[in-house]
């Protein structure tokens, strides 16, 4: 058997060899059909990727509570004009974060998080950058790894010591060549210890935008009691961060559990106070389950809804689901390319049939001469199947060539990511046989049909 194969492919060879340039043409179908599903399967898995990894940046089970700083509500009167509702809120405060910790069940971990822009500065380097205010558990909820050194402690936030956690690139920037555990950096007025330095975070500058992320690497993190204790708490509004521009009157200003009332004359300074009395930035919450994050997330809303007065000033974020949409989306767009790559394929093989019929009409007097000396109808079959099968091939190899040529010239002029898998060459190397199986059976059918007497008298 394996005999009659070798010598029907000498055969398929030598009847390409008389045509290579019909037989070139014809696989181009096939060529271009294998080389498009390979780079649409390759973009399609970069895209996948890309999802997971925005997943692992916000965290596959975290919920996230953060505040609607210009959160109107009222009611309207006759004239149209908004009375705008006198109910207080306390904003979003750590109180909120104990009442989640007692009252809602499958939260594994909870952090809070405080986010001031400040400078930094150390042997006569400065840049701007962000002071993070968190607690021990703002690190694993978002995945990070320490390289150098370790957490905060209890007793470092209990008394609100002015210690230090540092992106990679602050090391970089400010540490090069030195061990910075230990060291002090100027992190806006204070002096701050370092006790820790954090694994370099990849963050494409796509993320940061769509994301709404932050460059971890060059953030520096406190004790979220370091952080309002020695830098800057919102919810205590004092008479410094008020704008008393104007003459005489009184003013009372009423947030996150304070109340200030102002009187006097004209002031000519002004305040960076901009209305937000929010406590806290945000709320990362770890749920033990991603089956529980939308249910929480319900559970979260009415509790917030109820401790802020019906005030709702604060917005709820399941990232899992948004990523899942947005993974959705993407897949559904992936396959109407695949599909759309794969008509190729469809007709490449209708090249292959059509040029293989007309191949056995050239070829009645030679297939004539080979059943007059004995061969049966499955050894004629057998040749034309096996050219058709030669043809689609070697174009599914060559197109598996300029598939992978195709993704990498996607990724390096669109800045697309793509990934070439072995499953999608697999796949697209198996359609391409089974094309020249399916399209090749009928001509070779065809062929074995004829009445050797006939084919012999073919002119």
């Amino acid at each position: 058997m394996l005999q009659k194969i070798l010598y029907n492919f000498d055969i398929a060879l030598e009847a390409i060899q008389r045509n290579k340039l019909r037989a070139f043409l014809t696989s181009l179908g096939i060529i271009f059909g294998v080389s498009s599903v390979i780079a649409m399967l390759a973009i399609g898995t970069g895209a996948q990727q890309e999802v997971l990894s925005q997943m692992q940046l916000l965290g596959t089970n975290n919920v996230i509570v953060q505040p609607v700083v210009e959160q109107r509500q009222g009611n309207v009167n006759e004239e149209g004009q908004q009375q705008e509702s006198t109910k207080f809120s306390p904003g979003l405060t750590l109180k909120d974060l104990e009442s989640i910790r007692d009252h809602v069940p499958e939260v594994e971990r909870l952090s809070p998080e405080i986010v001031y822009e400040t400078s930094f500065i150390r042997e006569a380097r400065m840049r701007t950058g962000k002071l993070v205010g968190v607690n021990s558990d703002y690190f694993d909820i978002s995945n990070f790894e320490f390289i150098e050194g370790g957490n905060f402690s209890e007793l470092q936030i209990g008394q609100a010591e002015p210690v230090a956690v540092i992106g990679y690139d602050v090391k970089t920037r400010f540490f090069p060549g030195e061990d910075p555990i230990g060291q002090k950096i100027k992190v806006g007025h204070l002096w701050l210890t370092v006790i820790g330095v954090l694994e370099k975070k990849e963050v494409s500058n796509e993320n940061i935008e769509n994301l709404g992320i932050r460059n971890f690497n060059l953030d520096i993190y406190a004790p979220v009691s370091t952080v309002l204790l020695r830098f800057k708490n919102r919810a205590v509004v004092t008479a410094n961060d008020l704008d008393s521009g104007g003459s005489g009157g009184s003013t009372v200003i009423m947030g996150g559990g304070a109340m200030i009332f102002s009187t006097g004359g004209s002031s000519s300074s002004s305040s960076d106070y901009d209305g937000n009395y929010n406590q806290l930035d945000r709320l990362i919450v770890k749920v033990t389950d991603t089956k529980y994050s939308g249910t929480i997330a319900e559970i979260l809303s009415r509790m917030l809804q109820r401790r802020h007065n019906d005030v709702v000033d604060f917005e709820i974020i399941v990232p899992e689901q948004l990523l899942q949409q947005e993974q959705q989306t993407k897949r559904i767009f992936n396959i109407v390319l695949s599909t759309i790559a794969s008509i190729s394929l469809i007709v490449g093989g209708i090249g292959i049939m059509n040029i293989m019929l007309a191949s056995v009409v050239e070829r009645f007097r030679e297939i004539g001469v080979r059943m007059a000396v004995g061969a049966q109808k499955k050894d004629i079959e057998l040749q034309f199947l096996t050219e058709a099968l030669t043809i689609s091939v070697t174009g599914g190899f060559i197109g598996i060539m300029l598939g992978m040529a195709f993704s990498y010239m996607i990724e390096a002029s669109a800045d697309i990511a793509t990934i070439v898998t072995p499953v999608s060459i697999i796949i697209s190397f198996g359609v391409a046989v089974l094309i020249g199986v399916v399209f090749g059976y009928y001509p070779a059918k065809q062929a074995a049909q004829h009445d050797p007497v006939h084919a012999l008298r073919h002119e």
